[in-house]
């Protein structure tokens, strides 16, 4: 059985992951972390929970360590890039525990929350840098981060860059970094996209698969409720009935919907929080945090979320919603069951997911057992109706008589933006002024300049 102490590992490191209680190299990190001590480029394959973040991490932390910059600022000499906040800040909390017995500063930086503290660290001097596009883009045009000492960079997540539309801004980044670097290049799937991205970037990579495409988690329960759509919520408390459930992160497909069954759960007596984009950065944390030290039991979450949420025991992980990209489920089955051990899967579908459900099924290539022993069975049989647009019914085109009638209602101030009042078809309906009266208003417009 290898060891973390056969692949070449420093001592201070060898101390610091038996103090966070790895014992063995997972497959990715047994074959990752060799040749990227070398110095290799790597192209890594790995679905979520795989320890993939302690395989670029180790390397990165022994290689910088064996060779510190000269006096002076420390420069940025490697950089992450990863696309949520989430995973930024599990990936720097990562570092800072594999790296505490070294002398190498780490910081992270990210949008939504002020920059000054940020700044502020980055002044200090990094050695690495963990950072989300955006922010890194932006703090690089205000000047504050140059990235021509850069010896390593880490792209992870590559395929969620990809789904959240950052290819952009991942291209500003690689243009700016230094042509000559090792690149640590991670993703759970490899679309074209990503394949064409992989052979600009990486320079006769040393490729790491652990498991298919395709493939889930082996050690993972997986289930699936059909449910019409108006029962879900009802089947989710009824679930989470169950103490067995311990600690059980529920995927939906919008933000609302996040919301709603957070509230719902709330008003069934199951206290629950949700994390989505529109959260703010406090709001978010103050949700992890409480998930992971187990005083919040169920966790509501967007896919934005997906990947950023890293928990050692997490039993649950519930689809009220399934995804409508097949890929994705993989990613939100993959977190519990993480690293080897053992979770459970849960799946919601109701009438008109039953397609996504036959893709997911394609994809892994298993059929997913179906539970039909519960108190809300499908009942739908028919697709739901698609919601028709609304139009604005057309006017009718008014007669030339009460051509004038409409303007003179719709300028009185008691018209109340042209609705229909008492006041406005009786002004419609009032004869004009007599003709005696019309010489008065225009004298009185000769009189009004002579007597400003």
């Amino acid at each position: 059985m290898i060891k973390f102490s056969d692949l070449g590992i420093s001592s201070p490191l060898l101390r610091a992951l038996e103090d966070a209680g790895y014992t063995r190299p997972s497959p990715i990190q047994e074959q990752a972390i060799p040749p990227a001590l070398r110095g290799r480029d790597i192209l890594g394959c790995a679905q979520t929970g795989t320890g993939k973040t302690a395989a670029f991490a180790v390397p990165i932390l022994q290689r910088l360590s064996g060779h510190p910059p000269a006096g002076g600022k420390r420069p940025i000499r490697s950089l992450i890039l990863t696309p949520t906040r989430e995973l930024a800040l599990q990936i720097y909390e990562n570092f800072l525990g594999y790296g505490k017995y070294l002398r190498l500063r780490c910081a992270v930086i990210f949008g939504g929350v002020s920059q000054n503290p940020q700044v502020e660290a980055l002044q200090r001097g990094v050695d690495i840098l963990v950072a989300t596009p955006g922010r890194l883009n932006d703090l690089i045009g205000q000047g504050y981060i140059g990235l021509s000492a850069v010896e390593i960079f880490v792209l992870d997540e590559a395929d969620r860059m990809l789904d959240m539309g950052f290819v952009h801004d991942v291209k500003k980044v690689i243009a700016r970094l230094p042509a000559k670097k090792q690149t640590l290049f991670f993703s759970a799937t490899m679309p074209p996209e990503i394949v064409r991205l992989v052979n600009s970037l990486l320079v006769e990579p040393v490729k790491v698969t652990v498991t298919p495409v395709s493939s889930t988690v082996d050690s993972i329960d997986q289930s699936v409720y059909l449910v019409d759509k108006a029962n879900k919520r009802r089947l989710l408390a009824h679930l989470l009935g169950d103490p067995s459930l311990a600690s059980v992160l529920v995927f939906t497909r919008t933000k609302h919907g996040a919301d709603r069954v957070a509230r719902d759960l709330g008003k069934a007596g199951i206290p629950a929080m949700a994390i989505h984009g529109d959260k703010s950065q406090n709001a978010r944390q103050n949700a992890l945090s409480r998930f992971k030290e187990g005083s919040l039991r169920v966790l509501v979450a967007t896919d934005i979320a997906a990947r950023g949420i890293d928990i050692n025991e997490l039993s649950h992980v519930i689809n009220f919603d399934l995804p409508n990209v097949p890929e994705t489920y993989v990613h939100r089955i993959g977190r519990t069951g993480r690293a080897g051990a053992s979770g459970t899967a849960i799946s919601f579908c109701d009438f008109d997911e039953l397609p996504y459900l036959q893709d997911i099924q394609k994809l892994i290539k298993k059929e997913i057992p179906q539970v039909t022993d519960h108190p809300w069975p499908m009942t739908q049989t028919e697709p739901s109706p698609k919601p028709q647009p609304q139009t604005r019914p057309k006017r009718e085109p008014s007669s030339a008589p009460s051509r004038q009638a409409p303007r003179r209602a719709a300028a009185s101030p008691s018209a109340g933006g042209g609705g229909s009042t008492e006041s406005g078809p009786r002004r419609a309906a009032e004869p004009s002024a007599p003709p005696s009266s019309q010489p008065s208003r225009k004298r009185r417009r000769k009189r009004r300049p002579g007597t400003a």
